[in-house]
């Protein structure tokens, strides 16, 4: 077959289109989250749930992300708040998104947290809070959401996990007086759990990828980012000579709830303009 005879077979119309999808994107209400979000309803999600612990942070999310001009008709973000590192909170969640959607399409289990403490004074109920959140919660709210994401999968239509890493989990993190032990850890633990989740839930037409971002600029970045040497001296040391965008992971995790990536599953996918490969700063 000639390249024009495969060309005029290959269509890819709406390769990332999103219109009509269903997201549920945990830790939504700012940050990565938000941006994620905001991404979803401009590809054409018709519902996208905004939960986090705050309820005041998820109402004011959700109200700015519905006034964004370029959402298809009727297209909705909706608050849900909830304190994912509880299980209680997990299953009323759950409960309130059956509400009004009998199935989903996208999880973007989202929500984290960090702790600043060098390894001689790293307290157990600092690691304890973080892994739980970075990696318990994500584990279980992929299990509850199960049922509602295979609801409508089909093998040539997969629903869509995907998972916030970090680079801090490919490479080691913070050490010495600015560590970030229980951070870098969980993260490396949350980008395997991905690749297990693909492995289980694969079959079941549910397809789990990890995204590994680098600096955003973010309220929880922001402090470490300043002893780090701050934005500038940040920017000089990574290899395309900047941070990330909003735009960069809005792109990303649009992407990997598309067609287009449809083929992905158990992929880690830093997003850091290639700082991780230079090593620790």
């Amino acid at each position: 077959m000639s390249a024009e005879e495969q060309v005029k077979l290959d269509n890819f119309p709406g390769i990332f289109d999103l219109t009509g999808k269903v997201a549920v994107v945990t830790g939504g209400s700012r940050g990565l989250g938000l941006h994620a979000a905001s991404g979803l309803l401009q590809a054409g999600c018709s519902k996208v749930y905004i939960t986090s612990r705050k309820k005041q942070a998820c109402d004011e999310a959700v109200e700015a992300l519905n006034k964004i001009p370029n959402r298809r008709p009727g297209a909705k973000a909706i608050s849900v708040p909830a304190d994912s590192s509880r299980m209680d909170e997990l299953d009323r969640l759950v409960a309130e998104v059956s509400k009004t959607t009998d199935h989903v399409d996208i999880l973007f289990a989202n929500a984290g947290a960090t702790w600043g403490e060098k390894f001689d004074t790293h307290p157990e109920s600092a690691f304890s809070k973080v892994m739980d959140l970075n990696v318990k919660s994500v584990f279980y709210s992929v299990q509850k959401f199960a049922p509602l994401l295979t609801a409508k999968a089909t093998r040539d239509d997969p629903s869509r996990v995907l998972v916030t890493g970090s680079v801090a989990g490919i490479g080691i993190g913070g050490i010495g007086e600015n560590a970030t032990p229980s951070y870098s850890i969980s993260k490396a633990a949350v980008i395997h759990l991905a690749r297990n989740l693909a492995v289980e839930l694969g079959p079941r037409h549910i397809l789990t990828n990890a995204i590994a971002p680098g600096f955003y600029p973010s309220k929880m970045a922001s402090g470490l980012m300043e002893l780090k040497g701050g934005v500038k001296h940040l920017e000089d040391f990574s290899p395309n000579l900047r941070l990330g965008r909003p735009e960069d992971i809005a792109g990303l995790v649009v992407f990997l709830s598309s067609r287009a990536a449809s083929h992905l599953n158990g992929a880690v996918i830093t997003t850091d303009g290639g700082a991780v490969l230079k090593g620790r700063l």
